[in-house]
């Protein structure tokens, strides 16, 4: 996807988060985040939305801390966190395309790591904000679901810092059934190591798992049913990844 698309998805997911947060009201609770309540999840992706705005904006060069000054009245936290989004869609919007700044993924540019990860960061805590006010959750385009699948199987649980550990070698491949036969194929190769992921490589997996695009990017983050997903082989090296592969 293009940094231009990736922008356009968190303007949009941005404003339905918000709608979805005040329709459920601040004090609902987010079955999909125990223990929090909507408040406590508009003040994260504010507060998340204004940090990310720092380093595109001002080309930080140092990993900070996820902080922002956040309003003490309900009153005042919807508003501050339209302002805050719009602040960041502005940023990406207006950023050079050889934007220099720290970022912690790989990616072709600094202003393409910002504008995907952005992205997918409202995109899931959308959906969160969604369940909150008892809906079902907005369409996610197949190929933007794809896109966060690769994020996070190639990109967050390649670093060291994963859980996804596994004491004998095992692989698990993940494909999707609806973004063009082959296409969207990875496979992750579990050890004592961080997680290795090609993607489209020929051979058998010790557990396969396929499904929409959809299906596969709520579920990988938490936010859906694996029981919409097909299985094949050894199911248990999927229940190791349920167990263990939480972001933090």
């Amino acid at each position: 996807m293009k940094t231009a698309d990736h922008i356009e998805v968190l303007r949009h997911d941005g404003r339905l988060l918000a709608d979805a947060a005040e329709g459920a009201g601040l004090a609902a609770e987010v079955p999909s985040c125990p223990g929090w309540r909507v408040r406590e999840l508009v003040r994260h992706q504010g507060t998340v939305h204004r940090w990310a705005t720092r380093y595109v904006a001002e080309g930080r060069r140092r990993p900070e801390a996820i902080e922002a000054e956040v309003p003490d009245d309900d009153p005042s936290l919807l508003p501050w966190f339209r302002e805050g989004h719009g602040l960041l869609v502005a940023a990406l919007e207006a950023a050079p395309a050889d934007l220099e700044c720290w970022h912690f993924l790989n990616a072709p540019s600094p202003l393409a790591f910002w504008a995907r990860r952005q992205a997918h960061e409202t995109a899931v805590h959308r959906v969160d904000a969604e369940l909150a006010a008892g809906r079902d959750p907005s369409p996610i385009a197949p190929a933007f679901a794809a896109d966060g699948i690769d994020e996070l199987l190639a990109g967050f649980h390649g670093r060291p810092r994963s859980r996804v550990r596994s004491e004998s070698p095992r692989t698990l491949r993940v494909r999707t059934t609806d973004t063009g036969a082959g296409r969207d194929d990875w496979l992750a190769r579990l050890s004592a190591d961080p997680l290795f992921v090609e993607r489209a490589v020929p051979g058998e997996a010790d557990c396969t798992v396929s499904g929409r695009a959809e299906d596969l990017y709520l579920s990988f983050w938490n936010r859906g049913a694996y029981e919409k997903l097909q299985v094949t082989g050894d199911a248990s090296v999927l229940d190791l990844w349920q167990r263990t592969a939480a972001i933090e």
